[in-house]
Parts: structure tokens; sequence; C-alpha cells
């Protein structure tokens, strides 16, 4: 039998410091993964899997899909120098991220991608 635990609020021990449901609920990461310069997942939340596209060029699927491809998913990545992701393509199951480094050259990187927005 499944538990439902109703709050409006949650606040520390102390009751010093507390934060509103809605809050936790729409800010927090509904998805991320650590992915290597293959897709492969080193780590991850709500990530089914990762595919590799081709240079620096990845697409994760999530496992609880989103409500719509209406959602905001940002990119980090490193490999020998600094590389940038940038979002090019999402449905409410999936996002894909292409990484460049400072003079704007598609390269394979370890990546971080996280995912905010609504569950369906």
């Amino acid at each position: 039998m499944a538990s439902i635990l109703r709050v409006n609020t949650l606040t520390d021990a102390s009751s010093n410091n507390s934060v509103p449901m809605a809050t936790v609920a729409s800010g927090s990461a509904k998805a991320w993964v650590l992915g290597s310069d293959a897709a492969a997942l080193t780590k991850s939340f709500n990530i089914a899997s990762g595919t590799d596209n081709g240079t620096g060029d990845y697409t994760y699927a999530i496992t609880n899909d989103m409500d719509s491809a209406n959602f905001a998913a940002s990119a980090t990545g490193a490999a020998g120098g600094r590389r940038y992701g940038i979002q090019l393509a999402r449905t409410a199951g999936t996002f894909q991220v292409k990484y460049y480094d400072d003079n704007e050259v598609v390269g394979d990187t370890a990546n971080a991608s996280k995912v905010h927005g609504d569950l369906a």
C-alpha cells in the first residue's frame, strides 16, 4: 500500500529554514546526467539512455517524460579545455545537446546536463 504525505511547507528541525512545496516541486531538476564522450551514462537521474549522434552531438532519453517539449535543458562539458553545450532539440522524452570549444569547433567531451520543467 502506497503512502501519501501531504504538506504545504518543508522546514528544518529547528523551524528556522522553510520552503514551500511548490518551490520544491517546480524548482527541482526533473532529470540530470553525467555522460561520457560517447554518451554512456556515468551517473544519472531519470535518464534512460544516451545516444552518440556523431562528434560532440548527444541525445539523452528521459525515463519519465516531461509534460511537453517546453522545458529547459542546460549542458556543460570539459575535455582538454573548456567546452560549452548548446541544446539543439527536445521532445517530451528526449533532449539533444552539441558541444563546442572556445573556437566554435565541435568536439567530443565528457558532459553534464540537467532538465527543469514539469513532468507528465
